[in-house]
């Protein structure tokens, strides 16, 4: 049983616009995802089905050429739909360059239907390959799998055209009627109608999933400075006790507290206080490995958890931290601000049963010292206090909650 072409194309044109639609809904207000652009796509896809379609009834030779080049430029739309996606320039020439092109080169060809597939399938599979490659190139800037759906689907599309350029070379193709229901043809459309959907939704899901993972980001970064909040810090320090315990390498935290940091709010204001915050924090991100990890633990306070660090480790990096800032001049309004910092740091190895709350309250214990002892200093504790009180439920992180 072989598919009805005027159906496929119906169906193919009512699909096209009602995505259309819903893409031009939920894109609104979100112009750099490039779902417009996508939308508008879809919208020239189905126009191009239309004047295709016509094709049977009205005995007019440059349909032939508007019906193509509305579906090469509805490709054009979609590598600019990904291009915005991704930010990158928009080189309309080169993108509007295939549909002139295309049209061109079919109305040197009006009396060749052979001739015709030709030109329009070889110009609509490189099209489609230039998406898939520049998403290809690009995926590290996506994430989640809509970028796979896309590809796969406009991946297929190409082979498909390429087959049915094959199949013009060939000769098979026979024009006894503009609307052939042959396998070819009926083949391109289902694969098209397929193409069309998947390739949509996976795009729908690119815009969504970079949504998801910006919220995702937002929630656990502190808003001031960028770096992890509290809870954040303290589910990356759980993880870290968690590993330290099992693979029994060293673990040691720091915490970081900025010296009479109300007096630089009330003599220069709390701008200038939130600029320091972040310079010091930016100061610290400098000197510390890849993967070490900052947060905000609170006000001025920030703690530090590095993995596989001895206690000599945190202790050459507490001592380097306290110089630096101290030999920084901060700038803010074209004056300097002094600031120092004091830093309670522990490191050694955990043993099973250890949290993460008695590290903190290790670390915290060794800050008070440091402030005790004048400041701009660091002090250590080697040892955890096993016996110690737990964090309050609102510390911990959310696999404990």
């Amino acid at each position: 049983m072989q598919a009805d072409v005027p159906t496929l194309l119906a169906s193919t044109m009512l699909a096209s616009l009602c995505v259309s639609l819903v893409m031009v809904v939920g894109g609104w207000g979100m112009p750099r995802e490039g779902l417009q652009l996508w939308a508008g796509a879809l919208a020239l896809h189905a126009a191009g089905y239309l004047f295709f379609g016509l094709q049977g009834r009205v005995d007019e030779p440059l349909l032939i050429v508007l019906s193509n080049g509305l579906l090469s430029l509805s490709f054009a739309l979609l590598l600019a739909a990904v291009q915005r996606f991704h930010g990158a320039p928009r080189l309309w020439p080169v993108v509007l360059a295939p549909p002139l092109v295309l049209m061109l080169l079919l109305l040197s060809a009006l009396d060749n239907f052979s001739l015709r597939v030709v030109y329009s399938s070889a110009v609509f599979s490189l099209q489609a390959a230039a998406v898939v490659t520049v998403l290809f190139l690009r995926r590290q800037g996506a994430v989640g799998r809509g970028q796979w759906l896309v590809m796969g689907g406009l991946g297929a599309e190409a082979l498909v055209m390429i087959w049915r350029s094959i199949t013009g070379l060939s000769g098979q193709l026979r024009i006894d009627d503009l609307l052939p229901s042959d396998t070819v043809q009926t083949t391109t459309l289902l694969v098209t109608f397929v193409v069309m959907l998947v390739a949509s939704l996976g795009f729908i899901f690119m815009a969504k999933e970079r949504t998801d993972e910006a919220t995702r980001r937002l929630a656990a970064a502190d808003g001031l400075t960028g770096v992890a909040n509290r809870r954040s810090i303290i589910a990356a320090l759980d993880r870290d006790v968690a590993r330290a315990i099992r693979t029994r390498e060293p673990l040691a935290v720091m915490m970081i507290d900025l010296d009479h940091f109300k007096q630089v709010n009330d003599v220069h204001g709390h701008l200038a206080g939130d600029s320091l915050l972040r310079s010091v924090v930016q100061l610290v991100a400098q000197r510390i490995r890849s993967h070490d990890i900052v947060g905000r633990y609170g006000g001025e306070e920030f703690l530090v958890v590095l993995p596989d660090t001895s206690l000599a480790g945190v202790r050459r990096l507490s001592q380097d931290l306290c110089a630096a800032v101290a030999a920084q001049p901060f700038k803010f309004g074209g004056k300097n601000v002094k600031i120092t910092i004091s830093i309670g740091a522990f490191g050694g190895r955990l043993e099973p049963g250890d949290s993460w709350d008695l590290l903190i309250h290790a670390a915290d214990s060794a800050l008070y010292r440091a402030k005790q002892g004048g400041r701009n200093r660091m002090e250590h504790s080697s040892q955890l206090a096993r016996s110690g009180s737990r964090g309050g439920p609102d510390t911990f992180p959310a696999s404990r909650l």
